[in-house]
């Protein structure tokens, strides 16, 4: 796979509560084992969930200086000031869902953030290429590379533990507090969640994650129409995907690629799945330019939903309960359902879950999920010969956008 000399490097996050990695000390010492020309770089951390001592030990240089590196991976957002002119990047850059931005003025700090990084990423010559973007050429785009499955696992678990509180219930240790997937199925084996009716909506990888910990807690799935033509006295969840909660204005049949063009042709039906529903959990793709889920008139219709566990998190998207982000230390607020304004926790309106980072809970074995992927549908692409999914996902390179990503250009103005 590598030919010639290569010098990789791992950055240090920057985000205070980010503590995953692309690449683990395990998976770091396999590379450099299997490839002598490798060297890999990775920068000083205290709060990697791997030591800097584990890196060193599998054959890794610790420093702060990574400008020799020829390609830097990293997670989430990155330190502006930190990036190195004429280098490539890949992380999570989150600038996708952008375009009901462009032409607005705004003061939300998130999207002033990635209009910066974007203009220095032109400024210093250097090359994105995007995680969320690196999919397959044909096909439906499957994504290679994420942490859906860990987001849903944490982020169901996250719901199930505020449905406890709420109940009064002794409430589960955190994730983090466990920082282990095997214990969290164990623990949730042994809890009662008996006549709970949960909705999953989504077919990927967080909604797959999420059903995983749901049949590990005993929750049963049951088929569309017994969810809605039966009564349990047990705990069950219903799974529907994009094709079960919309349709077509005018009564058509739906097809993913007309929903894809035409999404303003659709409306939302996920209503009748809600009346008697006591939780959501969402794990669905969503873009702005989407049918919302529900609006907030609808919500008083929903007489049992008491929980909304939004683990998709667009603010102010799909689900209109999820006004803001949460943090894993403080993973919950409530809704009052009238006024659509934040409350303390309680009984009362809709408690929601929306933690932007959820597989930070766990960070040690998602991390090692996601380094897996990347050793075997990137590197060999990224360093060798590409079949389009890196050309494809790269946003800027030579001091512009690239053309599926030229739109950018009326956003950063």
């Amino acid at each position: 796979m590598i030919n010639k000399k290569y010098t990789l490097s791992i950055i240090r996050e920057a985000r205070i509560d980010e503590n995953r990695t692309p690449l683990t000390p395990n998976q770091t010492q396999e590379l450099i084992r299997k490839f002598p020309n490798l060297r890999i770089l990775v920068q000083t951390s205290k709060k990697r969930c791997f030591r800097d001592e584990d890196y060193l030990n599998a054959g890794a240089e610790i420093t702060d200086d990574i400008s020799n590196a020829d390609i830097i991976f990293g997670v989430k957002e990155v330190d502006i000031s930190a990036l190195i002119e004429n280098k490539t990047y890949l992380f999570f850059s989150h600038t996708t869902k952008v375009r009901n931005y462009i032409n607005q003025v705004t003061q939300d700090k998130a999207i002033i953030y990635k209009k910066e990084l974007l203009r220095e990423i032109l400024k210093k010559n250097i090359t994105l290429i995007d995680y969320e973007n690196i999919r397959e050429v044909s096909g439906k785009g499957y994504r290679y590379l994420g942490f859906g499955r860990f987001a849903g696992i944490v982020g169901c678990y996250n719901t199930l533990n505020l449905y406890l509180k709420l109940q009064k219930e002794k409430s589960l240790p955190r994730a983090f507090e466990i920082n282990s997937y095997g214990k969290i199925k164990e623990l949730l084996g042994k809890q009662n969640f008996n006549k709970l009716r949960i909705l999953q909506t989504g077919r990927g990888n967080v909604a797959k994650g999420s059903m995983e910990v749901l049949k590990h807690a005993n929750i049963k799935q049951v088929s569309i129409n017994d969810y809605l033509n039966k009564k349990y006295n047990e705990g069950v969840f219903c799974n529907i995907s994009t094709r079960e909660y919309v349709e077509r204005n005018d009564g058509k049949d739906y097809s993913v690629q007309d929903f894809t063009s035409n999404p303003h042709e659709y409306k939302s039906k996920v209503k009748k799945y809600l009346f008697d529903a006591d939780m959501l959990i969402t794990g669905h793709f969503w873009e702005p330019k989407f049918p919302k889920l529900f609006y907030p008139n609808q919500i008083n219709e929903f007489k049992n939903l008491k929980i909304i566990g939004d683990i998709t998190c667009d603010i102010n998207g799909g689900v209109p309960t999820t006004i803001r982000s949460t943090t894993i230390a403080k993973p919950y607020y409530s809704i009052d359902i009238n006024s659509m304004k934040e409350t303390e926790l309680s009984n009362k309106g809709i408690a929601v879950m929306a933690v932007d980072n959820l597989p930070s809970e766990l960070p040690n074995e998602a991390s090692e999920e996601f380094g897996d992927s990347l050793i075997s549908e990137v590197l060999p692409y990224l360093i060798n010969k590409d079949d389009g999914r890196i050309c494809r996902a790269t946003t800027a390179s030579k001091g512009k956008f690239c053309t599926l990503y030229d739109y950018l250009e009326n956003f950063i103005k």
